[in-house]
C-alpha cells in the first residue's frame, strides 16, 4: 500500500517525507523530566568533588577491623570505586552529548558537559594516585598532599561551574513544572 502513494504523485510523496521528518523529530527530542535528570540530576555523584569528605569516604573503604572477618579487603576498593565513577562520568559525557538543543536546553548541555568534562582528568590522574595510596596504606602526609593540591587546583573552578548548571537547572525545572527538591 506504501508503494502505491508513493507512486501518486509528488505532492504524496512530499507529504510522507514531512511526516517522517517530523516522527523522527519527534523521536529525538526528550522530554523536559529527562533532559533534566541527564544534564542537571546527573552532577549529583560530583558533589563531593574537591571535598575532604569525599577522600575520607574513598580511603574508608579500605579499612579493615580485628576480628571482623566481614572487613577483610582485596586491596583495590578505592580504585574500584574511582574508576566506576570514571565510568559513569563518561557514561553522563555521552548522554549529555545526544541531547537536544534547543533554547535554553542548549545552555544546560553546554554547562552540564563542560562540568563532566572537567572532572574527569582530575578522577583518572589525581584521584585514582590518591586510591592507590589509599588501597596500599600509602603514608598519610602523600595522600594529604593530593587532597590540598585537588582542593587548591581545580575547586573554586568546580564550584563556579557547579553553581551555574545548579542555577540553570533550578530555573529550568521551574519554568518547565518539574517536581524538584533543593537542598
Amino acid at each position: 500500500m506504501m508503494t502505491s502513494i508513493l507512486k501518486k504523485t509528488p505532492t504524496h510523496r512530499l507529504l510522507i517525507t514531512l511526516l517522517s521528518g517530523l516522527l523522527f523529530l519527534t523521536a529525538c527530542t526528550e522530554s523536559a523530566d529527562r533532559f533534566f535528570g541527564i544534564a542537571v540530576l546527573n552532577t549529583n555523584i560530583l558533589r563531593e568533588f574537591g571535598t575532604p569528605t569525599f577522600a575520607r569516604r574513598l580511603n574508608d573503604e579500605t579499612k579493615e577491623f580485628p576480628g571482623v572477618p566481614a572487613s577483610k579487603k582485596k586491596g583495590d576498593e578505592a580504585q574500584k570505586n574511582i574508576s566506576n565513577q570514571i565510568l559513569y562520568i563518561e557514561k553522563s559525557i555521552k548522554d549529555i552529548k545526544n541531547l537536544s538543543e534547543s533554547g535554553v536546553k542548549k545552555e544546560i548541555k553546554t554547562l552540564s558537559l563542560e562540568l563532566f568534562e572537567f572532572v574527569l582528568p582530575v578522577y583518572k590522574n589525581e584521584y585514582m594516585a590518591y586510591a592507590k595510596l589509599c588501597d596500599t596504606k600509602g603514608p598519610q602526609e602523600q595522600k594529604d598532599l593530593i587532597v590540598k593540591e585537588i582542593d587548591e587546583k581545580y575547586n573554586e573552578a568546580f564550584e563556579k561551574k557547579y553553581i551555574r548548571l545548579l542555577e540553570k537547572g533550578k530555573a529550568f525545572a521551574t519554568d518547565n513544572n518539574l517536581n524538584v527538591k533543593w537542598d
